[in-house]
């Protein structure tokens, strides 16, 4: 075996354990040798490698329902530092096949690119947000979001409300390519039947995305005609 071999295949298989985890969520050693196909030893080797390095930890297993005998089975799942190995390397990924994009097909294609990405998250979000009603639709898109990662909120503002995303798993990409930002707050005044407003963007260095949302018009009633005579009146 060449040497340096078997510590490759060892990363190559950490990483096959570390990455089931993010896929699947929580889960046990005996779980994880099942799904990947290796033995429990191997498993129970790899994890406690990812424990000395801080990217899993361990928990007790939730149970929903009466509880069995004995222990809750020990799960493992990513800590911060871990999820955030894994979206460093995507965002490097995604950096490198936007810039491909824009040097083959130029801006046009780039924002093109970044429509039809969003367009499936206007789809998933679109019928749960035109059921609620128009007092509670920037709540459930913001629930919405939070469920894709993106920790939203929102929160009353002059004029209307703001919704604000504490996350973007993008944000290295959209920095470079703000055309993301953009098809993403197109979407959001399609969902809302709205026109919103982008104020700040964690791409741009801001610390939260705010994006504010109009309330609804007040009506003015309408102002009685004047007669001839009221107006001479008004005239003296």
């Amino acid at each position: 075996m060449p040497h340096g071999a078997g510590s490759a295949r060892d990363e190559s298989t950490r990483d096959r354990v570390a990455r089931s985890i993010l896929t699947n969520g929580p889960s046990s050693a005996a779980v994880l040798a099942e799904r990947l196909e290796l033995t429990p030893a191997a498993v129970r080797r790899h994890l406690d490698h990812l424990l000395d390095e801080g990217l899993v930890e361990s928990r007790e297993e939730r149970i929903y329902g009466p509880r069995g005998r004995g222990r809750p089975a020990k799960v493992f799942v990513l800590t911060d530092t871990g999820r955030h190995a894994f979206h460093q390397a995507y965002d490097d990924l995604a950096a490198t096949a936007m810039r491909f994009i824009a040097e083959a097909g130029g801006e046009d294609a780039v924002a093109e690119f970044a429509r039809r990405r969003v367009a499936e998250v206007e789809q998933r979000y679109r019928e749960a947000v035109e059921a609620a009603p128009d007092s509670n639709k920037a709540e459930v898109l913001a629930q919405a979001l939070t469920g894709d990662g993106y920790a939203a909120s929102t929160a009353k503002a002059a004029h209307g409300e703001q919704l604000c995303q504490h996350h973007c798993p993008v944000a290295h990409v959209a920095e470079q390519f703000p055309q993301l930002c953009e098809a993403e707050t197109e979407v959001f005044s399609r969902l809302l039947g709205k026109h919103v407003q982008r104020l700040a963007t964690i791409a741009h260095g801001d610390g939260v995305c705010t994006t504010h949302i109009p309330g609804a018009q007040k009506s003015v009633p309408p102002v009685p005609p004047v007669s001839d005579g009221e107006a001479a009146r008004t005239a003296r």
